[in-house]
């Protein structure tokens, strides 16, 4: 583990890694861990030429496996508010990024781990992973980003995580949508890859436009959802973006006709 539990890097492409390096806890969630995410989340999310995030975490064992227990094992009811509204921050922060976020998971992806990786747009995780919401197990319900395994998994797969605290193998998250690629382990990166490609190839205003609108569907009734969109569609000719792809698009089919 280095002196930062968190950091991030970008490459010339605009792909950021967002790296937590806790590899000898499992990764797990410390109050550093969680302000150290928040931070470079708000910091990506001011970079222009951002196209995406791989969030991961450190060694094979585990993305996040939980919330860090010796920190859980000293709050009281005073403290236990500021600790889990750091973990929502952590997580809203990079739910709220304006580009897509993939979590890369290899390994535990639990509790706080597992809420983190149901913040990010797309998940990859290699076939030796594991998934689970085992708070009760501890006397503590699961909270803040659970909220949202309803949307990715429905409400009986979310009560039977939730309620038994029983984890889950990677084969059966991909059954239950909760896992969008599945990959071996030695071939994790490059499954991460394949699904930047397309990203990538991507227009960069309209995938911002596309989250933002994702993000208002979930909150909206059905007939202000329709009307966000075609607010967002006028927006994106507010750029050069759809006028350049468009006639690239006609520009290939036109040689593939010839």
């Amino acid at each position: 583990m280095t002196d930062m539990p968190v950091s991030h890097t970008t490459d010339a492409r605009g792909v950021a890694t967002v790296l937590i390096d806790r590899a000898d806890k499992l990764n797990a969630m410390s109050g550093a861990v969680a302000r150290g995410l928040a931070a470079a989340a708000e910091a990506l999310g001011r970079a222009p030429r951002l196209r995406a995030v791989v969030l991961r975490g450190a060694g094979t064992r585990a993305f996040v496996g939980g919330a860090d227990i010796n920190e859980l094992a000293a709050l009281d009811r005073d403290t236990a508010e500021a600790f889990i509204t750091s973990v929502h921050r952590a997580c809203d922060g990079f739910r709220r990024l304006p580009v897509p976020v993939i979590a890369r998971i290899q390994g535990h992806a639990l509790g706080a781990g597992l809420e983190l990786a149901a913040a990010c747009d797309l998940r990859v995780a290699s076939t030796n992973s594991s998934f689970g919401m085992p708070e009760v197990r501890i006397g503590v319900p699961s909270v803040v980003e659970a909220a949202l395994l309803p949307h990715l998994i429905g409400w009986g797969r979310t009560r039977l995580l939730l309620l038994t605290g029983e984890p889950i193998d990677a084969r059966t998250a991909a059954e239950w949508g909760l896992i969008d690629s599945l990959a071996a382990p030695e071939e994790l990166d490059a499954a991460v890859e394949r699904l930047l490609e397309p990203i990538l190839a991507s227009g960069r205003e309209a995938l911002r436009l596309q989250k933002a609108l994702m993000q208002s569907w979930e909150e909206l009734p059905t007939s202000a959802a329709v009307q966000a969109g075609i607010a967002s569609f006028r927006a994106s000719f507010e750029t050069d973006e759809p006028r350049r792809m468009i006639g690239e698009a006609v520009a290939r089919l036109r040689s593939r006709r010839r």
